[in-house]
């Protein structure tokens, strides 16, 4: 159904209910990377506009495998397409990063993966219709919506839904596992400890973000049975965040969910009823940190540092999920946290703990430990290639095993090069001479 014809709260459920988990055997592997782009040599000069349209245009006439879209704050997104296993998912990828790189340094810009913007105040960059009624929607509670559309980058990993079964393939202990592993994946990769310059207290500031963003829009959906039917009243009970019409400027209502439009049907509350159509695009407003897309998409990775730091979550995440030892493993590797993957996730107080800890926390460090080694184990059976176990085992090395991330990196950075200014600082006299 796809033509104007409203949309009834029956046939709505069973749309949801139908469309979010597609069954079948987990084989297929994608990754969609976010990425910040900054200018090459000096990452606190802004970016303007025409400039970065001319680069854009150059990137758009690439033959990429990837899908390319910008972000409203002018982060560049790369969606692979779906792949028959992880090496050739990273193969992809790789080429094709490696060409937008190639394009962008011809703009004098670059690719910086950072979970949220360490230095510039997020700019909306795109005067789209969509992104002026979600930043007038956002606005009405504060910043932050600003924040998450224009300033944040992350890496989210796409897996297969799984199977009608009961076992690990299932779709149903895929989703739980899912959400169990968030927290571990959240400290592991955290990335994002700076804003505007300064550091926020949070080493994934992103998920902060994320946390403190409308939570009907963006927490986990309740523990059900069968996460079908928890997900299809999610979605209708999810406030609308806009509706489309003729023009540029969309309506944007108060505190209406999308099972109140179908009900008011363009008598009181809205300008017209719901269509088929207009489910579909409230369902990609939705943000919660596993979104079932027909394959299911996990959002809480932050963007990674180097060329090629996106590989290792990838890999690991793909891996806890798609190896059933590594599966059960991860089970019981969080078995010591509080196993309540849905509560107000990712505003609960586990993943509130990864988010401002990192690996520092001791519990989330164990569990994180077990995970990298089981997945470790998992990546051989799985035809990973040598590149990418090497890469998850230097990243465990550096971090998991000395219960660092990414961010700790960067806040080590940024402190030692304060030290640095205030030694020099110290042994020059007030004539400004040594």
């Amino acid at each position: 159904m796809t033509s104007d014809r409203p949309i009834s709260e029956t046939e709505a459920e069973a749309r949801a209910h139908g469309i979010c988990f597609k069954n079948g055997p987990p084989r297929r592997t994608g990754v969609e990377l976010e990425w910040l782009v900054h200018d090459d040599l000096d990452p606190l000069r802004t970016v303007g506009r025409a400039r970065y349209s001319a680069a854009l245009a150059d990137l758009r006439r690439l033959p990429l495998r990837s899908t390319l879209t910008q972000e409203p704050g002018g982060q560049l997104e790369l969606s692979s397409p779906p792949a028959d296993s992880i090496t050739e998912c990273v193969t992809s990828m790789a080429e094709d990063l490696a060409a937008v790189r190639e394009a962008l340094h011809g703009h004098r810009l670059r690719l910086v993966g950072y979970g949220h913007e360490p230095w510039r105040r997020p700019r909306r960059l795109l005067r789209l219709p969509r992104y002026t009624a979600m930043e007038e929607y956002f606005d009405r509670s504060g910043p932050v919506g600003r924040a998450m559309m224009c300033g944040t980058a992350s890496v989210q990993v796409c897996l297969d839904a799984g199977t009608e079964g009961r076992g690990p393939d299932g779709y149903a202990a895929r989703w739980r596992l899912a959400h169990l592993i968030g927290p571990v994946l959240v400290a592991s990769f955290a990335n994002s400890p700076f804003s505007r310059g300064q550091p926020t207290g949070i080493r994934c500031t992103r998920q902060a973000v994320w946390a403190a963003l409308d939570p009907p829009r963006t927490m986990a959906p309740p523990e059900a049975a069968d996460p079908r039917d928890a997900w299809a009243g999610y979605a209708l009970d999810a406030p609308v965040l806009c509706i489309r019409q003729d023009g540029e400027a969309w309506a944007v209502p108060e505190k209406l969910s999308f099972r109140d439009w179908i009900r008011d049907g363009g008598r009181d509350r809205s300008p017209r009823a719901p269509t088929d159509d207009d489910l579909a695009y409230h369902l990609t407003t939705l943000f919660p940190p596993v979104r079932p897309h027909g394959h299911l998409e996990l959002r809480m990775i932050d963007a990674q540092p180097g060329d090629d730091g996106w590989i290792v979550p990838l890999a690991v995440t793909a891996a806890l999920l798609d190896d059933p030892v590594a599966a059960v493993a991860a089970h019981r590797a969080v078995g010591t946290l509080d196993l309540r993957p849905y509560d107000r996730a990712p505003g609960n107080p586990l993943w509130r703990r990864a988010a401002r800890h990192g690996l520092t926390d001791p519990a989330l460090r164990r569990a994180a430990e077990a995970c990298f080694a089981a997945a470790r184990d998992a990546l051989p059976r799985l035809g990973a290639s040598v590149a990418i176990r090497t890469a998850v085992d230097a990243f465990t090395e550096r971090y998991v095993a000395r219960g660092r991330c990414p961010a700790d990196d960067l806040l080590d950075q940024v402190t030692q090069g304060q030290r640095a200014t205030a030694r020099t600082a110290s042994l020059i006299g007030k004539d400004g001479r040594p």
